[in-house]
């Protein structure tokens, strides 16, 4: 009989993105552009010199103290995803063979556990997203801001792209499934107007992981693993469109990049960063 039950696919209780954490050596031109885009300053790191940014769900961390050396180039740094039991997922990710992520935590604050993702990124693990969030101990809110600002034509966490090496694809396909309960979609099946690559759907279905390998013909392409631009859902793109280009966002508008139904693509800001809109609906929690 146990053979007959299949394995519940969201083992984690994965309810969609807590934050998404950009490390930059510019934050106040990085914080520029995410203004246009929506985003307003809400609260600030106690300790360390990080801000959180905010629009309707969305979390986004501006994090300007980097361990380590001072990076050459903003970049997405972390995915946080919502789980039911951050404790357990650690354990589930560890025993499924991820690396832990080097605790920082400073007396006072939270330590949110997490594993090493691609690149120079990590993927964290929070239960505190209810009530009493994680930046009820570690922010403090700026003066005079709305704490919750609405978003611009319902603009929500979609997915995020992924730079894998050649012939990788298949190890991260294992990666993400083994240890979040990702399920790579039937190939041709594509969101926006950049169809490549292969397709990862949340087990919550409510985000998604795009892989790309180079290019064909790129052999000479410095090409690095890591994390490569943020999908917002849109239900309506060109009315988001219009929106953020009132407010000054720049969109590639070259042969099949034009901005259309499917969804647009923003010019390159501070050389690294890019944002992409995506046709979707928003889709409602799914509680653990």
């Amino acid at each position: 009989m146990n053979e007959l039950i299949p394995e519940p696919r969201n083992v984690l209780g994965i309810d969609g993105v807590e934050f998404i954490e950009f490390v930059t050596p510019q934050p106040q031109a990085l914080g520029g552009v995410l203004q246009l885009l929506g985003f307003a300053p809400v609260a600030r790191h106690r300790s360390r010199e990080v801000v959180l940014y905010r629009q309707g769900p969305m979390n986004l961390i501006v994090n300007a103290e980097p361990s380590g050396s001072a990076p050459a180039a903003t970049f997405l740094s972390a995915i946080a995803f919502r789980v039911r039991d951050a404790a357990f997922a650690m354990r589930h990710a560890l025993d499924a063979g991820a690396w832990e992520v080097p605790r920082r935590a400073a007396a006072m604050e939270l330590n949110i556990p997490g594993i090493l993702g691609s690149g120079d990124s990590s993927i964290y693990f929070v239960d505190r997203f209810r009530d009493f969030s994680i930046y009820d101990v570690d922010f403090v809110p700026l003066p005079g801001m709305n704490p919750h600002p609405a978003g611009i034509g319902g603009l929500h966490y979609f997915g995020v792209v992924q730079a894998v090496g050649a012939f990788r694809t298949a190890e991260w396909v294992d990666f993400y499934s083994q240890i979040l309960g990702f399920r790579a979609l039937p190939e041709g099946h594509f969101f926006g107007i950049l169809p490549k690559g292969t397709l990862l759907e949340s087990p919550c279905g409510r985000f998604y992981l795009q892989l790309i390998e180079p290019p064909d013909g790129a052999e000479e392409v410095h090409w690095e693993e890591g994390l490569v631009r943020i999908g917002f859902g849109a239900a309506d793109v060109p009315a988001a469109t219009r929106e953020l280009r009132r407010r000054g966002v720049v969109f590639i508008d070259e042969g099949s990049l034009h901005p259309g139904e499917k969804g647009a693509l923003t010019q390159v800001y501070l050389g690294s960063v890019t944002f992409e809109l995506v046709a979707n609906r928003a889709p409602e929690s799914a509680a653990p």
